[in-house]
This record gives C-alpha cells, structure tokens and sequence, in this order.
C-alpha cells in the first residue's frame, strides 16, 4: 500500500488518516508514504515534516515516509503552479507507486499528482474528509478526471454529509462509501490523574469548570466566534477557564492576538484565563482535564475528530450545527446557532449536565472505535485489490466453420 499525502501539518484528517495507515500496517498490510510537502507554513506556523507528530508516529513504527522535498508559503516555494511537475519528481512517484498494489490518496488535492500521465496503473482509493467540495479549488475537477479514467476507484466518506456533498458535486454514488471516523479507545478515554496533572501544569483549580476549543486557526473554524462566545462565558463564569491549542492557536499568532482584542475589547481581564496552548501531542490529557469540548465551524466539517475525541475523554460536547456534527453528539451533547451568548449559555448548560452524561458517553463508545474504523478500511481494499488482480475474462473460442 502507497499512501499519499499533501503534506504533514497538523490537523484532524492527517490525524486520522495516520491512524487508519498504522492501523492497517498492525494488521499485515505494508505501508508506505509519500508526501507531496517537507515543510508548510500554515495558520501563521513553520511546519516541517520531521517534526510533525503524525511523521513521528509512522516512522517509529516501521512505516517508510518519503517526500518531494515541495515547500509551500515559504520564501523560494518550490513552483507556482501546484499541478506541475519536475522530471526527478515524477520519477520518484513512479518508483513508488510501481511497488504498490493499491494506492490511498488522503483527500482529492494529491490527485494533481497521480494523474499525470505516464505514472503507472494503480488502483487508488481516495480519503475524503470534508463536506464542501466546492472550496476544494481544482481539486474537485482532479477527482472527478481521476473516476473518469478509471485511476480512482473508491471515496472513503468519513461522514454522511461528506457523501451527500460530493454525490450533490458530480460524484458518482456508487464509488462513495462511508467508513465514519474512529479513535482509539485506550488512548481517548476520561482519567483523574491526567485530568488533575494537565490543571495542575497550568494553574486551573480542580473544580474549576473548562471549555476546550481544538482546532487550527482557519476561517472555517470560525475563531472570532468562539473568542466572542468565551469573552461571554468568561464573564459569567469567575472560575472558568478556556483552553485553545492547534496550529496558530499559540501567542505571538497576530491574527489570533487581533481577534482576542477584537472580542475582548477594552476589558482583557477575563482573557488572563484564557490559555493559548499551540500544537499539543497530548491531547488525550487536554480532553481528560476538561469539561466542554467546543466546535463554532461554520463550513466544511465533515465528522470533526475533536468532538469524538473529547467525548470519549468525557467531556460534553457543544456545537454547530455543521457536517454531521449533530448526529455525531444527538442525546450526549448541545448543538447551538452561531449566536455566541447562545453557545456560552450552552457551555454552562454543558457543565452541569456533565455528571448526568458520563454513562451515555460510557456507552457510546463502541460507536467510535478505531477498530471498527480499520476493519472497514482494510475490507474495502481488500475488494479493490481483488478486482484489482482478477484475471480478465478470456474471450470466448470462434464458433467452427460449417461443415
């Protein structure tokens, strides 16, 4: 198996596509990676390859990662138009697709890269993570090309928005199967003492009520929403805290700085209990020490992983109505308008609901599994595959001449 990637930045589809890659690998399958970017600068943040922790994770378990060396937002960027391609370039893909049976594309943007021509013929397989293929860019009209021609021959939808979305763009339904997301259970799960450690690290009181917002810092996550909803939940709250991590979730973010001031206003007393925590590897501790997990995004999720990440981890979640997010947290959270009084009214409603919850959330999680996940990810390549070596059908012998 070849997976391809854009590139290593943090965010939730690489997240859980890594996941999916070392879950298969743990299963028999032998992996490899190649990643379009060695280093991106996104959400105001300098992300090399080596230093990701999705790179991290593969390469310590065996998983073979190999780059185009491409850079993007930085000074000298390797070209301006993304859909061409260097000789040397083209060459390593072929060396790389040649020693595989199936190929994974993780979303449709690498498929600029798998179409050209002259590469070889593999089935591949792409990931589809959000639900508005539209602001996909050129993306969209590459998939579509890709299913033209044959070279893609399954959409993993990881929600059903996802599908309906792309079946509503000119996909056509019978190669869009849904595998909803999935984490790991003993990874993601409620715990005192990481709950106790990660407050104490920071100065919360135990019994202090917090809200966590998990997300890059892009428009669609719609941060100045959230900053707005928490500057009111602050207020109201004396002992509450907010904690905000991702990438360009950090101080000296300008752009996040100017939002804070811009919810804020003049009154910036309650944003000293506001904490800018960046790229966290420990998520899993974050979730564990908090309350409410947030998600304010008013377009393009699909089924966002911090929500089932937090749940599992026992916080309640509060959200937008956006991707299948509702149906993600329907009879175990709060699905609120983008109104930010509502959603911090929400978040308290959250709080002293949370003790009432934690058997339902108990109970739903089976429904996120990562193993179910994988289970169904190796069961659609395996059909692939299948279909894939299956030996074309002789023709039939001539008819003999009459006598």
């Amino acid at each position: 198996m070849l997976s391809v990637y854009e590139g290593f930045f943090s965010g939730g589809a690489r997240i859980l596509h890594t996941d999916v890659v070392l879950g298969l690998q743990e299963g028999g399958q032998y992996h490899r990676v190649l990643s379009l970017h060695g280093e991106v600068l996104r959400e105001a943040t300098r992300q090399a390859m080596e230093n990701d922790a999705c790179y991290r994770s593969l390469t310590s378990s065996g998983v073979e990662v190999q780059s185009l060396g491409r850079t993007f937002g930085l000074p000298g960027a390797h070209l301006a138009d993304p859909t061409l391609f260097t000789g040397p370039e083209l060459a390593t893909t072929a060396r790389a697709m040649a020693g595989a049976d199936v190929i994974l594309s993780l979303k449709e943007q690498p498929l600029a890269l798998l179409n050209q021509a002259g590469l070889p013929r593999r089935p591949v397989i792409v990931s589809l993570h959000r639900s508005d293929p539209e602001n996909q860019g050129a993306a969209l009209s590459e998939l579509k090309a890709a299913i033209a021609d044959g070279t893609v021959v399954a959409c993993v939808c990881c929600a059903e928005s996802t599908r309906a979305a792309y079946e509503a763009a000119g996909i056509p339904s019978e190669v869009l199967h849904v595998i909803p997301n999935g984490v790991d259970l003993f990874r993601f799960q409620p715990d005192p003492a990481r709950r106790a450690r990660l407050r104490a690290d920071l100065g919360i009181p135990g019994t202090a009520p917090v809200v966590v917002f998990a997300a890059r810092y892009d428009a669609m996550k719609n941060v100045s929403l959230f900053l707005r909803a928490a500057r009111a939940w602050l207020a109201d709250e004396p002992d509450g805290h907010v904690l905000m991590c991702g990438a360009g979730m950090a101080e000296g973010q300008p752009g996040l700085r100017a939002d804070i001031e811009d919810a804020f206003g003049d009154d910036l007393r309650h944003a000293d209990r506001l904490h800018l925590l960046g790229v966290r590897r420990d998520m899993e501790n974050v979730y564990a020490a908090s309350d409410v997990v947030a998600l304010t995004s008013a377009w393009g999720e699909a089924a966002p992983l911090c929500l089932i990440e937090g749940m599992m981890c026992g916080a309640v979640p509060v959200t937008t109505d956006v991707g299948d997010s509702a149906a993600i947290v329907a009879g175990q959270g709060f699905v609120t308008p983008q109104d930010p009084e509502a959603i911090a009214r929400a978040w308290t409603e959250a709080v002293a609901a949370r003790p009432g919850l934690e058997p339902v959330l108990a109970r739903s999680r089976e429904r996120f599994s990562r193993t179910r996940m994988i289970a169904s990810y190796a069961g659609l390549i395996d059909r692939v595959h299948e279909v894939a070596v299956r030996p074309a059908a002789l023709p039939e012998p001539p008819l003999p001449e009459p006598l």
